[in-house]
């Protein structure tokens, strides 16, 4: 068997991808000799080295209040509010979620990304997954991989589709806007499925289920169909306003100044429970406010 795939049978709290990138950066060794990722064992060998994760150590622990719905060991279960910044980056190196849970959960500066395993825009609230140990960083990865972790989302939409339905398009890079995704020909596979829960005169309220997790995936694909989010300051800009409208209602939807996008539902399977666990989470108040000014 080669090495990579008896130590991922040795060491299950690390995935394969984790185990074939370790033993590149690491020097490992079997019974005294350096070994390699294609390196053939065939039983009772001894390896011996260093495994070293990649870990966030280089962002600051930050006292942010969070709103947790979910903890225990091995997991947390986040409510994000739309403008919090999922992960540091040039421009945004304070202040964000992967600050605040560093503060909350030191441990989690011994795990990639800080226990993260899938993230949402700054301006979408809602739902995010943080797994709290090795074993259940691994397990989530995979349950994400294998379309096992369910998200819903409702989203309000300028114009309003006919019926629902599923959008399998691939999203990449926008050729020419790099700061984009687009649909392009030579993108990685996504699938959106949606359907109708509430119409208005001239937007509507979409629950939308994400198959694969892209960047920008519902913007992106919503948009592809001419039914772009309302608010989205990138793939949507214009601004609809319905005939009529009382100066309460054109001066919410003016005001809107964010994609009008929440991670609602959560389900997955308790990566060392086995129990299968859903969460939900109520609309944010200026959602609340733009649907009654629809209404």
């Amino acid at each position: 068997m080669r090495l990579d795939q008896a130590l991922a049978v040795a060491l299950p709290e690390y995935s394969r991808t984790q185990l074939q990138r370790l033993l590149k950066n690491c020097h490992l060794y079997i019974d005294g000799q350096v070994c390699r990722v294609r390196t053939l064992v065939s039983g009772g060998e001894t390896v011996s080295g260093g495994l070293i994760l990649e870990s966030d150590t280089l962002s600051l622990a930050q006292d942010i209040p969070l709103d947790i719905l979910y903890q225990d060991a091995d997991l947390l279960i986040v409510n994000k509010p739309a403008g919090l910044v999922v992960h540091p980056a040039v421009g945004n190196t304070n202040g964000t979620l992967v600050n605040a849970l560093l503060y909350y959960r030191p441990e989690l500066a011994n795990l990639p990304r800080a226990g993260l395993v899938h993230r949402l825009d700054k301006d979408t609230s809602g739902l995010l997954v943080v797994a709290c140990s090795l074993r259940a960083h691994s397990a989530l990865v995979k349950q994400l991989s294998e379309h096992c972790i369910e998200r819903e989302y409702l989203a309000i939409v300028n114009g309003i589709p006919v019926a629902g339905g599923t959008i399998d398009a691939p999203i990449g890079r926008h050729p020419v806007n790099r700061q984009r995704m687009a649909v392009t020909i030579g993108g990685k596979p996504a699938v959106t499925h949606f359907e109708i829960k509430r119409r208005f005169h001239i937007h509507a309220l979409l629950r939308v289920r994400l198959e694969t997790g892209r960047t920008h995936q519902i913007r992106v694909h919503m948009a592809h169909l001419r039914f772009p989010l309302l608010g989205d300051p990138v793939y949507g800009k214009r601004i609809c306003l319905p005939r009529q409208a009382s100066p309460y209602s054109i001066g919410v939807i003016r005001n809107f100044q964010r994609q009008a996008l929440h991670a609602e539902w959560l389900s997955l399977t308790h990566p060392v429970t086995g129990k299968k666990l859903k969460w939900r989470a109520e609309l944010p108040g200026d959602l609340v406010e733009l649907l009654d000014a629809l209404e």
